[in-house]
């Protein structure tokens, strides 16, 4: 089967193609994450790098997708794997040289993929210049960059928040006799984005970039950079709403309504100064990632709505462990719809974060492959912007990591009730017979090869035309066939039952879309309907009497006639 044919020779007229300059082409894109540490090792040390990315970009290209976003491979300590920063203007040696991110912006570019980076800036590393200043006394240049508190006169910390990752939100430091603040590690103080200074600091580093070529961002924890100035106490969350959260249910974070150590209307200016910057560079785009359960969509609402904030979010509602259902989808969406109606929302099942949906959500399914085949049907068929992450399109299972082997500090402090995320980490298989799937030739990687992705491998689906991955090119190049799928506005029919089903529209065409979520045959009414079949990956239904009768699993698109 020869991958790399040229699949958008055919799109519908005005669909626009990842290497055209247009504006909106986030609009309706299908974007692939890369997590660099564990894509392609060329150097055998045993971690991915950048001239991994760039050797594997074929196999990018070949999905048909739109663009790439490569998780931090900027300078850190790598306490939280490049989440902790010490220089946004450099990249670090395990992961190659700035020539080597050139390259690799150009040979993206050449195959027709914008590139996309995650820029982590709610907090650094304590390790980074600003903060080794910061801390050395209360008068210096950079004292007021983070965010610095007076303990309470008993001692304590300045208030109740804690970090995500455990415990007190707040350290004390010996050489100021001060507490600073971290949602996050101890070693990822947070920057106080109410000194102007900071912001123009973190705007240069973005501005460093996109000289650079970078077609746009991923901001990581979008909603934490502005803290509560008087430092208020957040209020307990009810009990009943403690499952709904971002955080492991063991996890104490969870004792809280997050008011105050988040989401602070101060957010809203600056994310207009960082659209401003964007603007300057044609078709630069951002994504942001809204980390909070209780408010999700109306947070990305706010973020998202006119044209002078971020161009797009994504919340943790399809990344929670609840189950996949009808219902569920057509609650998401249309709270999305409805408390968003000019902004624009960005879908993932999975990412580097959480359990990976083919475990979350198939463990139990019998014909895991036709679930997962439906689930890529069904997340290409939404309206709003799609992230995939790598291994998802071969189905690749969480991997099962020993306590020994474990590097994620959060599963460390959490096991073994939450093991943590390096079960969503482990190397890409690429190969079924090599050592390690073909990651690293030589050495042993950061993270095991779980053996049971050997047989999942791209070498193993690739000339198989009823894999999951080739489901996988089919279901994009379908997507962007169909300018109803990439940019029209949704309507649901029906949710009851096993069935979801729903019309996507764009000026006068209509695409019927409907999606049997079960391993049972199902049915929804079609009386009155007339349509023309459309044929989808994976189509497998019928109309009879009225009646559309979908096998398990199955999809049925269609346009209406007429």
């Amino acid at each position: 089967m020869n991958v790399l044919h040229d699949f958008r020779s055919d799109l519908a007229p005005g669909v626009v193609t990842s290497h055209d300059h247009d504006p909106d082409w986030w609009r309706g894109a299908v974007i692939y994450q890369i997590y660099p540490r564990s894509y392609q090792d060329t150097n055998g040390d045993g971690i991915g790098d950048l001239r991994g990315i760039t050797q594997r970009l074929p196999h990018v290209a070949s999905l048909g997708v739109d663009a790439i976003w490569i998780s931090p491979f900027f300078k850190s300590p790598m306490l939280d794997f490049g989440y902790d920063v010490s220089d946004y203007k450099a990249v670090d040696p395990m992961f190659g040289s700035l020539q080597d991110f050139d390259a690799l912006i150009a040979e993206a570019h050449r195959l027709g993929l914008k590139v996309m980076i995650d820029q982590v800036i709610s907090h650094t590393s304590d390790q980074h210049d600003w903060f080794i200043e910061s801390r050395a006394d209360r008068t210096n240049t950079k004292a007021d960059w983070y965010v610095w508190a007076d303990a309470k006169a008993d001692g304590t910390p300045p208030n109740n928040w804690l970090s995500i990752f455990g415990g007190s939100a707040w350290v004390w430091d010996t050489a100021r006799c001060q507490y600073y603040l971290h949602n996050f590690l101890t070693s990822q103080p947070d920057l106080n984005f109410h000194n102007e200074e900071v912001q123009e600091a973190l705007l240069d580093a973005v501005k460093f970039w996109l000289e650079r070529g970078v077609d746009g961002f991923r901001l990581d924890t979008i909603n934490f950079y502005f803290h509560d100035a008087d430092l208020r106490d957040n209020p307990p969350l009810a009990e009943e709403s403690r499952n709904n959260t971002i955080a492991p249910a063991v996890n104490p974070y969870n004792y809280q309504s997050h008011l105050y150590d988040k989401n602070q209307p101060e957010n809203l200016d600056f994310l207009r100064r960082f659209r401003a910057l964007l603007d300057e560079y044609p078709a630069a785009a951002a994504v942001g990632e809204v980390g909070d359960a209780q408010r999700g969509a109306e947070i990305v609402a706010e973020y998202t709505s006119g044209t002078d904030k971020v161009h797009m979010c994504y919340s943790f509602d399809f990344l929670a462990p609840d189950p996949l259902t009808p219902a569920k989808v057509r609650d998401v969406v249309e709270h999305f719809e409805d408390v968003a109606p000019d902004g624009w929302s960005c879908w993932a099942f999975s990412n580097h974060d959480v359990v990976r949906h083919a475990s979350r959500w198939a463990d139990q399914i019998a014909d895991r492959n036709a679930f997962l085949k439906m689930t890529a049907t069904l997340i290409l068929s939404l309206r709003g912007s799609v992230c995939l992450y790598q291994g998802e399109e071969l189905g690749l299972t969480e991997g099962l990591i020993a306590f020994e082997d474990l590097q994620d500090p959060y599963g460390i402090q959490f096991w073994p009730v939450f093991k943590g995320r390096d079960g969503c980490r482990t190397p890409m298989v690429w190969t079924s017979n090599e050592q390690h799937g073909g990651f690293s030739q030589n050495a042993k990687p950061w993270l095991p090869t779980a053996p049971e992705h050997l047989h999942l491998s791209v070498a193993q689906q690739d000339g198989d035309s009823e894999s999951l991955l080739n489901h996988y090119r089919e279901a994009i190049r379908f997507r962007q066939k169909h300018r109803e799928l990439v940019r029209g506005d949704i309507s649901f029919v029906q949710t009851t039952g096993h069935v979801t089903c729903f019309t996507r529209s764009c000026g006068n065409s209509t695409l019927f879309c409907a999606i049997n979520m079960s391993g049972l045959v199902a049915d929804c009414d079609a009386a009155g309907k007339e349509f023309v079949e459309v044929v989808s990956p994976g189509a497998n239904g019928e109309i009879a009497d009225g009646r559309l009768r979908l096998e398990p699993f199955g999809t049925y698109f269609a346009r209406h006639a007429g």
